[in-house]
Order: structure tokens, then C-alpha cells, then sequence
């Protein structure tokens, strides 16, 4: 369940736009304010399979979004790609201490990737 929490949470950080309003208020009560399905369902006067569906078709919607774009897939490779970099860089500032000029210009990279990380 928390593994499925936190992939519903990255998909709707990239495509929770592309939901209707009703969809985005019932996944953030239910994901992010861990409402229960009967609490949604009292808050909106409606049944709790209506809440159960919309939080199903929902996920569909944003599972779909990321097939198409892929953008969670992209985000998430990139990062693994920037974090490798980011260990060869901190090992070559250690390799190579003592070359002051290209110590300067691997801890200037590292600055800017810092940046991309933030």
C-alpha cells in the first residue's frame, strides 16, 4: 500500500492538472489527507462507491498520462543519472586535491548541479 501511495503521489505531481476538480479534491483527501473512503463519502454527500470509483478511475487517468508522456519515468531516470554524476564528480575533487584549478572548475559543476537538485 505505501509503495502504491507514493506512486499515485509522483503521478499526480506530474499530471494531477490533467484531472477534473472532483478527482483532484477526493485523490488528495484520500492519498494526502488520509481521509477514509467513508469520511470522503459524508464530506460530498455521496455514496462510497462513488468515492471508490472516482479514486479508481482516477489512478487509471493518471497511470494512462505517464504510459503516453512518460514523464515520471524521464524525471526518475534523470535523477539517477545527475546522482551518478554527482559521485564521479566527489571522487575526482578527492582524486585530484591537489590541482587547485580543476578542483575549482569540479566544484563549480557540482554547484550547478546542487541547483538542479533543489
Amino acid at each position: 500500500m505505501f509503495q502504491k501511495m507514493i506512486e499515485i503521489n509522483m503521478l499526480y505531481d506530474f499530471y494531477g492538472q490533467l484531472l477534473t476538480a472532483r478527482q483532484k479534491e477526493i485523490l488528495k483527501l484520500y492519498y494526502e489527507d488520509n481521509f477514509s473512503v467513508s469520511e470522503i463519502a459524508e464530506a460530498f454527500s455521496i455514496s462510497r462507491q462513488a468515492v471508490h470509483d472516482t479514486i479508481k478511475k482516477a489512478e487509471k487517468a493518471l497511470r494512462e498520462y505517464e504510459s503516453k508522456l512518460g514523464l515520471v519515468q524521464k524525471f526518475e531516470a534523470t535523477e539517477e543519472v545527475i546522482a551518478a554524476i554527482d559521485l564521479e564528480i566527489n571522487r575526482l575533487i578527492k582524486e585530484n586535491s591537489q590541482n587547485e584549478r580543476l578542483k575549482e572548475g569540479l566544484q563549480k559543476i557540482k554547484s550547478i548541479i546542487d541547483q538542479i537538485n533543489e
